[in-house]
């Protein structure tokens, strides 16, 4: 793996841990869109190799997704 998809993990890996920190005061909504949004940078990051419009991407879709679940 190189160095640069290694920091791009551990920094998506970060924002997730952050996030899910930050979700007290939520609303399950909130919650469940900043969750979906986290996975969805992740899950496009590793699916494109890293690249910043697959990361933004998936945040963008995962945050849609996690919005529309219902608790």
């Amino acid at each position: 793996m190189t160095s640069i998809r290694i920091l791009s993990a551990v920094a998506a890996s970060l924002v997730v841990v952050g996030t899910l920190g930050a979700c007290a005061d939520m609303t399950a909504r909130d919650r469940n869109t900043a969750i979906g949004a986290g996975v969805g940078a992740v899950a496009g990051s590793v699916l494109t190799g890293g690249t910043a419009a697959g990361t933004v991407g998936g945040a963008a879709v995962g945050g849609v997704v996690g919005n529309q679940v219902k608790h």
